[in-house]
């Protein structure tokens, strides 16, 4: 089921809301638990019941694991019961994600010929896979002490976050849960969640799914072998590029619009990644808590920052071609995440060496803008990778976007002869060039999502507000019947794309 769908907006969301709200308003606070797990279950289950089983099991194995590991006195004992759980869980994930992808490549290398059946990869498996390593990890150094399955239960199903995260700790969930406001009908909470809904909504439907379209061709050109040239590869690099953060910090804004509706604060996802100035800044604003993630349970573990600087970027490289690999199982992913292993490596050197010199570029307006220009450039050339099938394929489109094929609009123009004429071709390149230009507006000048909203976000204690205050005025948002207006047009908007199409969100494939 997705959120960019009738049937979630107007029959599952208003069932889960209503049954919550009556049973938690009347004080049958641990029936309104059971009742939203049982609607996550439902919502979990509309994509392939069969998957409930894979679902159940590891909410049981590792609810089991983290008894064992409260009552555990032996420290060793305790030791072997973490690395048991985390063992289990990476082993469910590597064979549901991984084992054709481990056979094909043992094949490629050895010359060998094993095969597997093809193996259906369930939803979501990678989110509440990574959500309950940390339940485990935290249980293990004390962190954690969950004696109930049904509030364990609730933290490893609940809805708004389940198929695409953010990835939350237990213990960032569970007070929350237990306070006698959660699930409970308020004004305000209704309000601010509605807002996020619907502009997570937009910038799914209107502006995700919309740049989309003008990435697909040129990447299906590279598939097929042909050739692509500069102007073309770069507005299909950067529409992707766009795209994904759209659909991404969509799915994020609408999860934690919907936790909202319920009285719960969901960690932000996405903070204004494409106005970073380099690649550590970018990736400081980019799925926030999968680098959260990645920092707390693989870079610090490997020994972090701690023993000199070769050891620390090594550390880095690791971390972010196992980041890579966990966004999908292919060879594209593993040089997506290296690439940006190396770009963040590369960074850090950089700084070290201008605070060396004393060269305080930054103060510079024009070497912030280049910056910018160069960090934003490199990611969008690393996410060919992301988005290419094949290796080949990708560096079809890096020889094109880096002029190997030339530069000259003539043999741009060429092309067009054979794919339907100059005038549609050149029509829908410039309408991508618009759009692009368009969204660069957006990102690039407008305030995020969190700062439009203003006084809705100060509640929670996931948002750094005061390091990214919004000053303006008249795009900030008053529960007052002028942003209820607007509020109901964007809707219309939506809804009126929906009707002639829904897509699925990206990050349902990994």
């Amino acid at each position: 089921m997705l959120f960019n769908s009738y049937i979630f907006l107007f029959v599952f969301l208003p069932l889960a809301l209503i049954g919550c709200y009556l049973l938690a308003g009347t004080g049958w606070q641990r029936m309104a638990m059971i009742y939203l797990v049982g609607m996550s279950l439902f919502f979990y289950g509309w994509w392939n019941p069969v998957y409930l089983w894979l679902l159940g099991a590891s909410i049981a194995s590792n609810f089991a694991l983290g008894v064992a590991l409260n009552r555990a006195g032996d420290a060793l004992f305790r030791r072997g019961l973490m690395i048991l759980g985390v063992v289990f869980n990476l082993g469910l994930l590597g064979y549901f994600k991984y084992a054709n992808f481990f056979v094909d490549t043992l094949n490629d290398v050895a010359g060998t010929s094993y095969t597997l059946e093809v193996i259906v990869l369930p939803l979501a498996i990678s989110f509440f896979t990574f959500q309950q390593i940390t339940y485990i990890v935290d249980t293990w150094k004390g962190i954690v002490k969950e004696h109930s399955f049904l509030h364990y239960c609730l933290f490893v199903t609940f809805f708004p976050q389940l198929l695409a995260g953010p990835i939350v700790h237990h213990k960032e969930m569970l007070p929350q849960f237990k306070q006698g406001t959660a699930m409970r009908f308020s004004h305000s909470n209704l309000a601010v969640g509605s807002a996020l809904l619907v502009l997570g909504l937009f910038k799914k439907v209107v502006m995700a799914d919309s740049l989309g379209a003008y990435a697909a061709p040129t990447f299906l050109l590279a598939e097929q072998g042909d050739t692509v040239y500069f102007l073309p590869g770069w507005i299909a690099a950067i529409a992707f590029t766009l795209g994904v953060y759209f659909d991404f910090s969509a799915y994020s804004d609408m999860a934690l619009g919907l936790a909202r509706m319920f009285g719960i604060h969901l960690p932000i996802n996405f903070l204004s990644p494409m106005k970073a100035r380099n690649i550590i800044e970018l990736w400081q604003g980019w799925h926030i808590t999968l680098t959260r993630f990645l920092r707390n349970y693989i870079f610090k573990p490997l020994g972090g920052a701690k023993h000199g600087a070769v050891r620390r970027h090594t550390n880095t490289m690791v971390t972010m071609l196992l980041g890579g690999l966990w966004h999908g199982a292919s060879w594209t992913f593993v040089i997506w995440g290296g690439l940006n292993g190396l770009f963040l490596v590369i960074n850090h050197l950089w700084i070290t060496l201008c605070q060396r010199l004393g060269w305080p570029l930054s103060r510079y307006r024009g070497w912030r803008l280049f910056s910018h220009f160069l960090t934003f450039n490199a990611f969008c050339a690393a996410a060919v990778f992301f988005k290419a099938e094949t290796i080949s394929s990708a560096s079809a489109m890096l020889r094109g976007m880096f002029g190997f094929n030339g530069f000259a609009m003539t043999q741009f123009l060429a092309g067009s002869l054979t794919k339907g004429g100059v005038f549609n071709f050149l029509l829908f390149y410039g309408q991508g060039l618009a759009m692009i230009l368009w969204t660069l507006v957006m990102v690039l000048v407008l305030p995020n999502v969190y700062q439009i909203m203003g006084s809705g976000m100060a509640e929670t204690k996931f948002y750094p507000g005061r390091l990214y205050r919004y000053k303006g005025r008249r795009l900030l948002w008053q529960p007052d019947w002028r942003w209820a207006t607007a509020m109901a047009v964007l809707l219309l908007v939506v809804l009126h794309y929906m009707a002639a199409d829904v897509q699925e969100f990206i990050y349902f494939q990994f």
